[in-house]
């Protein structure tokens, strides 16, 4: 009967106690260190000899806080052994592996364990696609009425989760599928992944890329939404010019006529002799001011 034996930060002495005798001092050393970087190291899974290493990052979404890290899990398989070391990000909870152990049948192999820990991780990624789909629909909902730097940062952020997301993914599909194609296994005993559990490893895989193609809709998504605010940015701009431009055009006729009775020689002007001349300057004006507000507006230039 297998094993499933979960560690979180463990010590040295607590590592070796519970690994098997004929773990590698690299493998050790990965297992040990402490994680550092939101998305790294990269994901693998590989055969050292008489068992299996891997490393998985667990996509984990904070949407109130609107930021994505992700949670380092190391594991070590063997036929009738599955240990998985949990790292703890500084100032984030540890990866609960629990839903999966609890989704285990008393008579798994660790291989099965391991499909089940795996299954967990593929359905995070998915939820955490999901979720960010739902915030960039929300995002294009308020791209009308929200300030433009506001929305402009937020994309910017997104921008950068997909890629990270990408950067991890991308590697978790691919170590799944050399599982599948039955590339990895230990070298001496039982196997570790024998023909059903490939199988349901093959499920993992396609979330997996189910995971990555809504991933690519997501970068979609969020291209269309970076292109409807350039184009708000662009229309507002064009409102701004086409007020300025009315305004220009309102006051071009006043400033000729306030010109034209402003020329410095001798002026021979009916207006200049005559006692409402001045109104008269002045009714000119508004005349004119009037006649180009309508016009502008009836060709729905304002």
């Amino acid at each position: 009967m297998a094993e499933w034996i979960d560690l979180i930060d463990p010590s040295p002495e607590e590592l070796r106690e519970k690994l098997p005798r004929e773990i590698h001092e690299s493998a050790l050393e990965l297992l040990l260190r402490p994680a550092t970087h939101e998305d790294e190291p990269r994901p693998t899974l590989r055969g050292h000899g008489e068992y299996i290493f891997g490393v998985f990052l667990v996509a984990v979404s904070l949407p109130e806080e609107k930021r994505v890290f992700y949670q380092e899990v190391d594991v070590v398989v063997t036929h009738e052994l599955l240990i998985s070391v949990s790292k703890t990000l500084s100032g984030e909870e540890p990866y609960d592996p629990r839903p999966a152990r609890e989704s285990c049948r008393p008579d798994d192999s660790a291989g099965m364990m391991l499909y089940r820990l795996i299954d967990d991780i593929a359905e995070r990624y998915l939820d955490l696609v999901d979720s960010l789909d739902e915030e960039i629909d929300q995002l294009e909902d308020i791209v009308e009425t929200a300030p433009v730097t506001q929305t402009r940062s937020r994309l910017s952020e997104l921008r950068h989760d997909l890629l990270h997301i990408r950067r991890t993914l991308a590697p978790t599909r691919d170590a799944i599928r050399r599982v599948v194609d039955n590339v990895i296994e230990v070298d001496t005993g039982e196997e570790v992944f024998p023909h059903e559990v490939e199988v349901a490893f093959n499920s993992v895989y396609d979330k997996l890329l189910r995971a990555f193609d809504g991933l690519e809709l997501s970068r979609d998504l969020l291209a269309s939404v970076r292109d409807y605010l350039q184009t708000k940015i662009g229309n507002d701009q064009n409102e701004v010019m086409k007020k300025l431009t009315v305004i220009a055009s309102v006051l071009l006729l006043p400033t000729f006529i306030v010109g034209l009775y402003g020329q410095n020689f001798q002026h021979h002007f009916p207006e200049l002799g005559w006692q409402w001349g001045y109104a008269f300057s002045w009714a000119l004006i508004v005349v004119t001011t009037a006649g180009q507000l309508w016009f502008f507006r009836r060709s729905k230039w304002i």
